[in-house]
């Protein structure tokens, strides 16, 4: 399995292009720039899906070699895209694949829902390409072209804001994404409020929730706000602690806020923007 890292910031990107916090401030400084969450993945080197879609996905895609459509003129190895949540930041990106000739898009029940209603995104892009929408039941196995197998399981419940008032329960998902032929078992969070272990037994590689240090760092960053487990984020400073003996072989955080001293210091668990694996 092939994993490339397209994008490692939370929502916005660092640094944000309306922010003068320090976090900002110091990336503009150091130069560093991270784009939206966004990961691509694939068995054969040849279909490849995306695991979120961010805002940035253009730029993305342009900056992995391997997603370069042809040899056809429309031809393009991205076959679909694995949504695991409806925030605006790991949707939006659809828009961006709507010249596809076709494409699938899956998700738990309650978010292909809230894509279609309050958000209208599903019926926006019905009027320019063939897309297959693909609930996903938690717990059961889906394959993939390619080869890879997938497994949500349901992680949160955090709804973005233009559903606050829309119903159910699996609005965030993890995944787990296994090569039948390598064994190789890639599983991504990038939003967790609370750590089972068992979620990354036996992971050759774990892409988990970096969006915050701290536990109060919006507080401080801004002087009001939540905390980071009020907003569904369970913070990099617990998690370390929990995940002394993680049953992982390597753990990687990912989905970084601005706020986030990570996203400029990095680290050698912080992941970066264009880092590939092979698992």
């Amino acid at each position: 399995m092939k994993v490339r890292l397209l994008g490692t910031a939370a929502g916005g990107g660092v640094p944000q292009w309306n922010c003068a916090c320090d976090g900002c401030a110091a990336a503009r400084r150091a130069g560093v720039a991270r784009s939206q969450d966004c990961v691509a993945i694939s068995g054969d080197q040849r279909s490849w899906y995306l695991l979120n879609a961010s805002p940035d996905l253009r730029a993305q895609i342009l900056s992995a070699p391997e997603l370069a459509p042809g040899p056809g003129r429309r031809d393009t190895p991205i076959r679909g895209v694995l949504l695991s949540t409806a925030e605006l930041d790991h949707a939006l990106g659809l828009l961006t694949l709507r010249e596809a000739e076709a494409l699938s898009v899956y998700a738990s029940a309650t978010v292909l829902a809230a894509l279609d209603g309050p958000l209208g995104l599903r019926r926006a892009l019905a009027a320019y390409t063939d897309v297959s929408w693909q609930a996903l039941a938690p717990g059961e196995d889906i394959h993939l072209n390619g080869g890879l197998r997938v497994c949500a399981t349901v992680v949160g419940a955090k709804r973005p804001r233009y559903a606050a008032d829309a119903d159910g329960g699996d609005w965030v998902v993890a995944y787990r994404i296994t090569d039948p032929r390598t064994g190789g078992v890639l599983v991504y969070a990038p939003c967790l409020p609370a750590f089972d272990p068992s979620l990354v037994e036996g992971a050759d590689c774990a892409l988990l929730d970096g969006t915050f240090l701290d536990e109060d760092e919006m507080v401080r960053a801004t002087g009001g706000g939540r905390s980071a487990t009020a907003m569904g984020h369970l913070p990099v400073s617990v998690s370390r602690r929990t995940l002394t003996r993680p049953g992982v072989r390597r753990l990687l955080y990912t989905h970084l806020n601005n706020t986030n001293p990570l996203a400029v210091g990095g680290g050698e668990d912080v992941a970066e923007d264009g880092l590939t694996l092979t698992l």
